[in-house]
């Protein structure tokens, strides 16, 4: 039997997601992003009902196209507030449009998402080795300072909590627990 990190359980699309998504480095900013944007409309909630809307939402959100979602008016906020599809919370939406203003001023200040999110990790992921889920924490001091440093950039919905799960989720670190299948894997 293969084991894997205990948070997964057995549901089959949250299986699938540890076993192909979670934890394995990203580099695409664009990617980057709409990972941040969707950790942002977990808040409060389990990553599963995410995982389970993502699709709807990423088509209520224009394929999450910063640079269409950045223009959205008050007739697209009242759209995404009817959509039942989708996370109906006024703060999370408008964050997920002032988010992508904020991408969209890194850009045309030449800074790449990617680059500013992985120079935090000097281009390689923090690979660690926690043998049960609670010895992994929940947030870091590295994700603090990242935290405050995107809300200084106009980023809301991104405390520390937010992004230390981001974090692990795009493989800027490897939480999978070392009695996990997956922990050689990503670290490869």
């Amino acid at each position: 039997m293969t084991e894997r990190c205990p948070w997964c359980g057995t549901d089959p699309l949250y299986v699938a997601y540890h076993d192909t998504e979670w934890g394995v480095p990203e580099w695409d900013s664009r990617a980057l992003w709409e990972k941040l944007i969707l950790d942002g409309f977990q808040a409060g909630l389990a990553w599963i009902t995410i995982l389970r809307k993502r699709d709807t939402l990423r088509d209520a959100f224009d394929g999450f196209d910063p640079e269409r979602i950045a223009r959205y008016d008050d007739a697209d906020m009242e759209r995404l507030l009817a959509n039942r599809g989708i996370i109906r919370s006024r703060a999370k939406i408008s964050a997920a449009i002032g988010n992508a203003q904020a991408y969209l001023d890194m850009a045309e200040r030449g800074e790449d998402f990617s680059d500013y999110l992985w120079g935090y990790m000097d281009g390689a992921p923090l690979v660690n080795r926690y043998a049960s889920q609670a010895e992994v924490p929940t947030q870091t001091e590295l994700s603090q300072t990242i935290a405050k440093d995107l809300k200084k950039r106009g980023f809301k919905f991104c405390g520390p909590v937010i992004v230390y799960a981001f974090m692990e989720a795009v493989g800027m670190v490897n939480d999978h627990l070392i009695g996990c299948h997956r922990h050689s894997q990503v670290t490869k």
